[in-house]
């Protein structure tokens, strides 16, 4: 066994990484994707008379905005680091107003908050694609416009 080790000793060298698991793991889309569906359901509630319809977009979209804060919080403690707060100064208080934001549309029923929440997360989606070679925000941000 002590021959292996030694063995491995040699071949094996330390990896490092930016995040605490492997790349990929992280994206700003999860929570551009519940954002959607807040915006969403506030448009379904706009658009019905239905009181059961409206209290299910109520339900549907104070859940999508809880989503939404996790997704931030988890991108913001879990992905980015000292050396992006450095390169991106405006981060700290990006994600400040993005999850106060999300916490303002379990709050409302207007569509301009939802569409703030939306503007905020795709700020902090431009910023993490100048983190990550070959990540197209743009893309998520078109799918999602479909």
């Amino acid at each position: 066994m002590q021959k292996f080790s030694k063995l491995l000793k040699g071949l094996v060298k330390p990896v490092y990484a930016h995040c605490d698991l492997f790349c990929g793991v992280y994206d700003p889309a999860q929570a551009r994707i519940e954002a959607q569906s807040v915006l969403n359901a506030v448009k379904r509630y706009q658009d019905t008379d239905d009181e059961v319809l409206r209290q299910r977009a109520i339900i549907i979209k104070e859940q999508r905005a809880e989503l939404v804060k996790h997704h931030l919080w988890v991108l913001w403690t879990d992905y980015f680091k000292p050396p992006h707060v450095e390169q991106f100064p405006e981060l700290h208080d990006l994600f400040w107003r993005a999850t106060k934001a999300a916490g303002d549309t379990k709050k409302s029923v207007e569509l301009k908050d939802a569409e703030k929440l939306i503007s905020l997360i795709d700020e902090i989606g431009e910023l993490f694609a100048k983190t990550k070679d070959g990540y197209d925000y743009a893309a998520v941000v078109k799918n999602l416009s479909v």
